[in-house]
């Protein structure tokens, strides 16, 4: 006869043996999984390694490129743009040593320095939109033909481009006389601020756009406002580059707006590389080209069809841009 004690003795060592399955069970699928997941850590850090000193090896790389291009630009531009009368307009936020560094470019190039024109925040401010309809409709001479639908935003970009550019070289550096106060009320206004003589007018324009993509519910509106500053710009002018770095390309970005319009990317060419030496030569080069009617875009970024420009000829005469 089996007893009680026999009984719990039998359970117990069933119960033990189980627990010791389990411990065992559970240290030996361990030991591979926990071999595994070292291995992996290891592997993981050895390509981080890697990759990190793969990125400083092209770092280097682009810095000694950007040297030897920035060493070359003089020469390689040198005389493009002689005869050509410049203007720069800085959108709000614009990147100041871009404009600088693309300044210097355009100088090399031989161009005559017009001026600058900065616009502030205000300009694009949506909640002062009726302070510049009111501005502008009291700017607008009787006989500049206007569209009855057309925004303030179209209306101050007419009243900017005439003010500032002609594609009349014999008129480069003198007023329009027609309208000579225009930058001093939109100045006035504090939608903007002048550097040297802008208002005696260029024959080409460089637009610089914000560092930074717009967002927020007024982000297309605001964008929509550069560009049909651009717009105006180039269709005054013998030439505008709207030039930047990729971050402009972003949605939001002022050269992203320019380039989903259909119409305007016919006529305004694009860089989205300005932030580099290369990019800086593009820009003179897509201004030359602009000079004889035709219009590009060109960088890394959405929508850009080419890169670089072919290096035109300094013995070509371009002919009018319009």
């Amino acid at each position: 006869m089996i007893d009680f004690r026999y009984h719990i003795a039998s359970i117990v060592s069933i119960f033990l043996a189980l627990t010791v399955g389990i411990v065992l069970g559970t240290s030996l699928l361990q030991e591979p999984a926990l071999k595994t997941t070292q291995d992996l850590t290891a592997q993981l850090a050895t390509t981080k390694e890697e990759l990190r000193t793969q990125i400083k090896a092209l770092e280097r790389l682009q810095a000694e490129n950007d040297a030897f291009i920035a060493a070359a630009t003089p020469e390689r531009v040198a005389e493009l743009l002689r005869g050509e009368r410049v203007l720069l307009m800085e959108a709000p936020d614009a990147n100041p040593a871009e404009r600088e560094a693309i300044l210097d470019t355009l100088i090399q190039a031989g161009a005559d320095y017009a001026g600058q024109v900065t616009l502030k925040d205000a300009y694009v401010d949506q909640q002062r939109l009726d302070q510049l309809g009111m501005l502008v409709n009291r700017l607008m001479p009787v006989d500049m033909p206007t569209d009855t639908a057309a925004t303030p935003y179209e209306k101050a970009a007419m009243l900017l481009g005439a003010a500032l550019m002609t594609n009349d070289p014999a008129q480069a550096g003198t007023l329009n006389k027609e309208n000579p106060t225009v930058l001093d009320e939109f100045e006035r206004a504090g939608l903007l601020s002048i550097d040297r003589e802008p208002g005696k007018r260029a024959t080409i324009a460089v637009m610089i756009p914000p560092e930074d993509p717009y967002e927020g519910e007024h982000a297309e509106a605001q964008a929509s406002a550069l560009v049909s500053l651009a717009a105006r710009l180039d269709a005054a002018s013998r030439g505008t580059v709207l030039a930047g770095g990729n971050t402009a390309t972003l949605p939001g970005g002022l050269i992203a707006a320019l380039r989903d319009k259909n119409e305007t990317i016919k006529h305004i060419t694009t860089v989205d590389t300005a932030d580099t030496p290369l990019g800086r030569i593009t820009v003179v080069y897509a201004l030359r080209e602009q000079l004889t009617g035709r219009a590009g875009h060109y960088g890394t970024g959405p929508g850009a069809s080419s890169f670089p420009l072919t290096t035109p000829s300094k013995a070509s005469t371009p002919s009018p841009h319009r």
